[in-house]
């Protein structure tokens, strides 16, 4: 008697954690190379009785929008920006990670480091170290980084065969146990732009209020649901 409730309540559980998802999104569409994300949602079937049949909500996982966002030219040199497919490739206590966020700087060491204080990897797997007295730096199109004291090495910027299966770890960063493999020729890494979020906030607003409608006559379906299922049992109570 209860299913009724019990698919209503596999939906709203699912259309929560939508809305998580997409206040993500909406908190993040100013954040330096961010995808905005979508869930994914399978029907579940369970059969709790022998000729019954009932079809659950399941969210499945999260998929990543990953095409560019817009480029935003800042003028900074140590702003850097993929213009293709591709990752920056940072160095952590935990092992290697990937980004697309590009607004990097020096520490005290003169490496480039990212907004974290990771250092940028170049394609030996060395931090990218400024030598000392240099001014200028540049950044050829192929990821190579120079100064007027001449080349300092070519930035690893790497791609995956599957990048929906990588995994966020906040700041920007992602980790996956893909192997990575050379970005690809068309891939261009401009200098002073930084990758813009690709978040569409009208989008994001609209289904926000899409999702508090539904989950609404979710509720309301789930209330007269209850009353239905009590009036019942009342009725029931008073035949003799």
């Amino acid at each position: 008697m209860e299913n009724p409730i019990y698919v209503a309540l596999s939906r709203q559980t699912a259309l929560r954690r939508q809305m998580d998802v997409v206040s993500n999104n909406i908190a993040n569409m100013n954040t330096t190379g961010f995808k905005q994300q979508r869930m994914l949602f399978t029907e579940f079937l369970e059969r709790p009785g022998m000729h019954e049949q009932v079809s659950f909500v399941q969210d499945r996982g999260v998929a990543r929008d990953i095409t560019n966002g817009g480029m935003t030219h800042t003028g900074n040199s140590l702003d850097f920006a993929l213009n293709g497919p591709g990752y920056f490739t940072v160095d952590t206590a935990s092992g290697r990670r990937y980004t697309r966020a590009g607004n990097f700087h020096l520490n005290d060491q003169r490496q480039i480091v990212d907004a974290g204080g990771l250092p940028l990897l170049s394609d030996n797997g060395q931090p990218m170290v400024i030598p000392e007295g240099a001014r200028e730096i540049t950044l050829a199109g192929d990821g190579t980084v120079s100064t007027e004291l001449g080349a300092v090495g070519r930035l690893n910027i790497v791609t995956f065969r599957n990048e929906q299966l990588m995994t966020e770890v906040g700041s920007g960063l992602y980790v996956t146990d893909e192997d990575p493999q050379p970005a690809p020729p068309e891939t261009k890494v401009a200098q002073g732009l930084l990758e813009q979020s690709n978040v569409k906030p009208v989008v994001e607003m609209t289904a926000m209020i899409e999702i508090m409608r539904q989950y609404q006559q979710n509720q309301r379906f789930i209330d007269n649901e209850h009353e239905r299922i009590r009036t019942v049992i009342q009725r029931l109570g008073r035949v003799v």
